[in-house]
């Protein structure tokens, strides 16, 4: 496959074995898994198919002199299981395709998957095939979540209404306050600032928040945050057609004082992988606190006019600047 140090694959089909070791041998509702040309699946009855695909580019989504390959192979799947989250769906199974350089070693790689595989033990998610190459460029990976939901019951972007309360889940900001702590190469002594690093390297999806909101058809219209607040809620309400009013004191920040930029990161920051999403009014008090450790906070509500403005805590007004990541805005000439 490719030179690997002292210890090699001498070719995809050594990898091949190698990764179904890894997986368990008997998978309910799996015909066919790694092996053949592709996965053979059935569809459980009264059950919808919600299926993602997330891309994790090395020097775009990680590097290999900050990340350890551990936590690049974990967030590479946690990228896609938040995508099915985000639905109030039950991630499934998983396929990963997997661009190498000629210089990748095997420890990496070995490594990459042990994080990718600890991932999807814990939430019980079948890796069931994929693709490998190994390239000049830099290291890519590809993941497929297929996850399940009941009939009727996914949540899309589009179902929000004036009067709604804007929900979030976890503390925004966290991850990207990791991942300076992490470029910065700083020595890493307090608890919340270990916490911080392992939001970024390792965050968490919310299944079971999305699955506990979708069962109860608490939630109008949800989504993952993944490349900040303030362009997440932008989305979703351009894809339900209605504007917002935020409250900024109310907005989970990291909770470092020496922070002084936290409102900025929990609005712009990215990568924290938790749940944005709304509830009408006379269903908030069915929405708890807390769901397990993850507090659960109403940070404004959904309005008719478009837009998105941010009530100061002296009460001014101010517009949302989007300022969250998106690919597309730094291709000039698109």
């Amino acid at each position: 496959m490719t030179s690997m140090g002292n210890r090699t694959f001498h070719s995809e089909a050594d990898l091949i074995a190698w990764l179904r070791r890894r997986t368990p041998r008997r998978v309910p509702d799996l015909l066919v898994g790694i092996g053949d040309d592709a996965a053979l699946l059935k569809v459980p009855p009264g059950q919808e198919l919600l299926l993602t695909t997330d891309m994790s580019i090395e020097t775009v989504h990680f590097t290999t002199t900050s990340h350890p390959p551990r936590a690049v192979g974990h967030r590479a799947l946690a990228r896609s299981l938040s995508d099915v989250a985000a639905m109030g769906g039950i991630p499934r199974y998983a396929l990963i395709s997997l661009a190498l350089s000629r210089a990748t070693e095997r420890t990496w790689l070995e490594d990459f998957f042990n994080g990718l595989f600890a991932l999807a033990r814990q939430f019980r998610v079948a890796v069931i095939g994929g693709d490998t190459a190994v390239s000049g460029g830099k290291i890519s990976a590809d993941v497929v979540a297929v996850g399940t939901v009941h009939r009727n019951q996914a949540l899309r972007r589009s179902g929000a209404q004036p009067g709604d309360r804007i929900f979030v889940s976890g503390r925004l900001g966290m991850a990207a306050l990791g991942l300076r702590l992490l470029l910065e190469r700083r020595r890493i002594r307090k608890p919340l600032d270990r916490a911080a690093l392992r939001a970024h390297l390792f965050p968490q999806p919310q299944c079971a928040l999305g699955r506990f909101l979708a069962a109860r058809r608490l939630a109008s219209a949800m989504m993952d945050l993944s490349d900040g607040l303030s362009i997440d809620l932008r989305r979703l309400c351009d894809a339900s057609r209605v504007g917002a009013t935020l409250f900024g004191d109310r907005i989970p920040i990291p909770p470092l004082p020496h922070v002084e930029d936290a409102l900025d990161l929990a609005l712009h920051g990215g990568e924290d992988y938790q749940l944005l999403f709304t509830v009408p009014a006379a269903k908030c008090s069915k929405v708890p606190h807390h769901f397990g450790r993850v507090p659960l906070c109403c940070i404004g509500e959904i309005r008719s006019k478009r837009g998105m403005d941010l009530i100061t805590s002296e009460g001014q007004a101010l517009p949302v600047v989007n300022r969250g990541y998106d690919h597309f805005a730094r291709i000039s000439h698109l």
